[in-house]
């Protein structure tokens, strides 16, 4: 997956906001313990942020450059869906 290496070429920052707890956010908590080491390995650079609050509804943040940010909710998608919008955030950068 080469597009996993040019993730900091396209992206200042990636947050990502889940909950401990609720069945809402388990695919996104089982998506960041299978793939955020490996996202970190080929953008060591990128700041890769988990940030846990209870009861927050899953959603994955980008920052660009000049602060503009967009985000996407993740609730409802399976972890090869999340995969796929981190792709296309490299190849498309535009989230909406």
């Amino acid at each position: 997956m080469s597009w996993r290496g040019k993730l900091s070429q396209v992206v200042q920052e990636l947050r990502i906001h889940c909950c401990q707890t609720s069945p809402a956010s388990t695919v996104t908590r089982n998506f960041i313990q299978r793939n955020y080491a490996d996202l970190k390995a080929l953008n060591p650079t990128l700041p890769i942020l988990i940030r846990e609050c209870s009861g927050v509804q899953p959603r994955i943040w980008a920052r660009y450059d000049n602060g503009v940010e967009r985000s996407v909710a993740l609730d409802g998608l399976t972890e090869q869906q999340i995969d796929a919008l981190l792709e296309k955030i490299v190849k498309q950068p535009n989230l909406d």
